[in-house]
């Protein structure tokens, strides 16, 4: 059944954190996996999971980093993963599955943020390759395990980065249109929000449900490309809504955990509730606190689009 995009009026708020949303709440005997999570929002999403009771699984790009960052959090298990590099997506894959253990949670929360124009080694634009297309592939392969538990939740994080673009499904590797940084970042945050939409359709029959999620604006390592004078920019629009890595993990955690969600999925959620949908967005305006979701980032046909084009991109299907 498809949910509504509208608030729950969760009791939980802009300012909530991850522990705050975990209260109560027992993880133990849960697996997770959280791409991304040694660093920013990623390490305090691993860091209340893994306290709440749940084995915490983290693929890294850089080992020592993840491990100086990681150590001290229990059940936190570092493997090694490039979102880029197709071969090690599933050789990742593959070791989990090898396992044999189920994986409850998965949280595709890595990502490039502004990055100046990079090709992978097929020729695909590094935003919407690392942003949406590894993590496609990375859910495509542990499908298995998601299926496995019977009752397991997917979280894309996307972002209000939406604002600056929706997906060009004719060009989406800015091939013939001119690179623009912020606006390949804005498609790679919608074709996260739109994975959402598609693969709560197909996972709803296993009891796998997906949501999309904005942490909200949070100072992390994701601004290293940015220069001084636009970091100043983006602090300024921010005005006073900025977030800290453990508030900014709350609405991750809420939708990997929270029986408020139970039965629903395929939504787009932000400040620890389903967002609004914002119907009168102005693109002149930009404004970084954007209180909402728009109407092309949730859109059933352009998820199945991107689900096609994902899968022509990727030679990766989910099978059944």
């Amino acid at each position: 059944m498809t949910t509504e995009q509208r608030p729950l009026n969760s009791g939980f708020g802009a300012k909530t954190t991850a522990k705050e949303v975990l209260a109560g709440l027992d993880l133990t005997g849960k697996i997770a996996i959280v791409t991304g999570g040694y660093s920013g929002v990623g390490l305090e999403t691993t860091r209340a999971l893994a306290e709440a009771g749940a084995t915490v699984v983290v693929p890294a790009r850089t080992q020592e980093k993840a491990r100086t960052a990681l150590a001290g959090i229990p059940r936190v298990e570092i493997d090694t993963l490039e979102l880029i590099d197709p071969a090690s997506i599933d050789a990742f894959a593959n070791r989990f599955l090898a396992s044999g253990r189920p994986l409850h949670i998965l949280i595709n929360n890595a990502g490039i943020m502004a990055a100046p124009l990079q090709r992978d080694a097929r020729g695909y634009e590094s935003q919407f390759a690392t942003n949406h297309l590894g993590h496609f592939q990375l859910t495509a392969r542990l499908w298995p395990a998601l299926k496995q538990t019977g009752k397991s939740r997917v979280v894309a994080v996307s972002s209000t980065g939406i604002m600056f673009g929706g997906v060009d499904f004719d060009d989406p590797n800015f091939e013939r249109r001119e690179y623009d940084k912020w606006k390949a970042y804005g498609q790679s945050k919608t074709a996260n929000a739109l994975f959402a939409v598609a693969l709560d359709k197909r996972g709803e029959r296993h009891g796998i449900r997906a949501f999309s999620v904005h942490p909200g604006g949070i100072y992390t390592d994701l601004m290293r490309y940015l220069p001084a004078e636009e970091l100043a920019a983006l602090a300024a629009a921010a005005g006073g809504s900025l977030k800290t890595p453990e508030q900014g993990a709350a609405t991750s955690v809420w939708c990997a955990t929270s029986p408020q969600l139970d039965g629903k999925g395929g939504v787009y959620c932000m400040d620890v509730d389903i967002a609004e949908v914002i119907s009168d967005f102005d693109p002149g305006a930009m404004a970084l606190d954007l209180r909402g979701v728009l109407p092309r980032a949730i859109d059933a046909d352009s998820a199945e689009r991107l689900w096609d084009l994902s899968e022509q991109m990727t030679g990766v299907n989910f099978g059944n």
